[in-house]
């Protein structure tokens, strides 16, 4: 089985084949020690970041292969504390300034991040690998990881029993000095203002339950519960520090700071719908914080609502130049944060608007068959004359991959929930998107382990073909507006079921064991 989504409408239907051949050129294969290492690279360097490869294998993993030589070179080069390289390369990274080919491995030191991406990274490839042997001799250095980053006194606040960095623009790497330092700053030093940024903390609820989740598949109750426990108390800790009512705030100081000329309290920055994606935030504040995009959709005068920061800071305090209002992380629209906005709308209740993302960005994308890191709010593409990165391929894998999620797990509703599809949730939105065929199926490069269906949808019933070797899924089915389910059938037989409601969207939720062909019908009618 390859990974396919038809559909019918010529928007929804190019972006799967054009992601992929933006991530196929953003491949990198280096040879260090004799070995061959392959991972996704941000357009803007070569090297392999983890930020960027395990966010990017949220795409690549249906068509590529090597899905573990990144993440095992990650935890082969880890330090004896549990800490994770930023990035590893073999590539001169500042022509023509720099022209050593040395293997290089690089820190930088105000990134609270690097270790829950890690374990991010880890999961995904193993769900698509399907190798428990190998995700086990991994275990011990996801956790070293962990600890590392809760007990260092550079990335843990004890008072708030939080994570904390640096005051950095969310979750990039260079940090505010008031002017006390000449460029862009990475290190820590007598003059770091520190504080909690709310998207370090969403990473590690999410990293702790994805501990939690392959510790309890694998029999070790007792980590299980801690690392569960673990998530639950960072949760609380978050939300009553860092939510403002409205959203997620961008810096919630810890040391006395003010940034003139610009107001910090209004400030909403890329991680939020992330916040939301990583389950960290309830369905109440979910709903707040797409409602708080779309209301600046249409106020800002940006072509999109996708910003990195908004407001911005003023140009240059950041220490570089290139760094002006509507510039890069400093107030740019980034399809990552897109891509977050859509896959948290599908779940959240505002399919339309989902929608209304992708075929937004496949409009954007298809005309010249080029997608951008960041655009300015008038449109204009990356270049490098404008990005403080060395390189701006118009092939970004980071922003394209999120819209591939939100288009496979949020659109077409295909959701792994345990590894190769052995375990799943299966929540096809079409309604939202006007389309009654789709013709669907998703397989991993890896294992090859993967789940397809057809959907038809007429005057009174959906109709879901079914294909897969075995799955235990959870059914999530969006019904037409007004709509309400009255029968659920697999193949032949009745089976039970729940109405339920998302916002105002009417949904069909049951439960199956899937092997082989099954078709699954869902009768229904006006709920008026």
């Amino acid at each position: 089985m390859k990974t396919e989504i038809k559909t019918g409408n010529v928007g929804l239907d190019l972006l799967y084949p054009l992601i992929i051949s933006f991530l196929e050129k953003d491949l990198l294969e280096l040879s260090i020690d004799g070995k061959i290492v392959r991972g996704f690279r941000s357009p803007d360097a070569k090297s392999i970041w983890i930020r960027d490869h395990s966010d990017m294998l949220r795409g690549g993993r249906y068509f590529y292969p090597d899905m573990t030589s990144a993440v095992e070179h990650f935890a082969e080069t880890q330090s004896a504390s549990g800490r994770i390289f930023d990035y590893f390369t073999t590539y001169p990274e500042k022509p023509p300034s720099e022209r050593e080919n040395w293997t290089k491995y690089v820190r930088v030191p105000v990134e609270a991040d690097v270790e829950y991406r890690f374990i991010k990274a880890a999961y995904l490839a193993w769900q698509a690998a399907g190798d428990d042997a190998w995700i086990l001799r991994l275990l011990p250095r996801m956790e070293l990881a962990l600890q590392y980053v809760m007990s260092h006194p550079w990335y843990w606040d004890a008072m708030h029993r939080l994570v904390k960095r640096p005051y950095t623009i969310d979750t990039w790497d260079f940090a505010y000095t008031a002017g006390a330092h000449d460029w862009l700053q990475f290190q820590i030093d007598e003059n770091t203002y520190w504080g909690i940024m709310h998207g370090d903390n969403s990473g590690y609820y999410e990293a702790f339950r994805i501990m939690s989740r392959l510790y309890s598949r694998f029999g070790q109750d007792e980590q299980a519960w801690f690392w569960e426990q673990a998530a639950v108390d960072l949760k609380r800790n978050l939300n009553k520090l860092c939510w403002n009512g409205r959203f997620y705030t961008h810096f919630c100081k810890l040391s006395v700071v003010s940034i003139p000329g610009v107001n910090e309290d209004f400030q909403l920055s890329l991680s939020n719908p992330m916040a939301v994606n990583r389950g960290v935030a309830a369905h109440e504040q979910a709903v707040s914080i797409l409602e708080e995009y779309q209301s600046r959709r249409g106020r800002t005068g940006a072509f999109a609502e996708w910003f990195s920061i908004d407001p911005p800071f003023p140009a240059g305090i950041f220490g570089d130049d290139k760094l002006v209002e509507g510039a890069y992380v400093n107030g740019g629209i980034m399809p990552l944060v897109g891509g977050e906005l859509a896959r948290a709308a599908f779940e959240h209740g505002h399919e339309e608007y989902g929608v209304d993302i992708l075929l937004r960005y496949s409009a954007m994308i298809s005309e010249k068959n080029e997608t951008y890191l960041w655009y300015f709010p008038d449109g204009r593409a990356a270049t490098i004359e404008t990005s403080t990165s060395p390189e701006a391929e118009p092939t970004d894998g980071w922003g394209s991959s999120a819209m591939l999620y939100a288009l496979i797990e949020g659109l077409a509703g295909i959701e792994d929930m345990g590894r190769g599809f052995d375990k799943c949730r299966i929540s096809p939105r079409w309604p939202a998107a006007g389309v009654h065929t789709a013709d669907i199926k998703v397989a991993y490069g890896a294992s090859g382990g993967g789940i397809g269906y057809r959907y038809r949808r007429h005057s009174n019933s959906i109709e879901l073909s079914l294909q897969t070797e075995r799955t235990n899924a959870s059914f999530h089915l969006l019904l037409p507006a007004g709509m309400i389910g009255t029968a659920v059938k697999l193949n032949k037989n009745l089976i039970p079921f729940q109405n339920a409601a998302v916002e105002t969207s009417p949904y069909v939720e049951f439960e199956a064991e899937i092997e082989g062909h099954n078709k699954v019908t869902v009768h229904f009618e006006s709920d008026s």
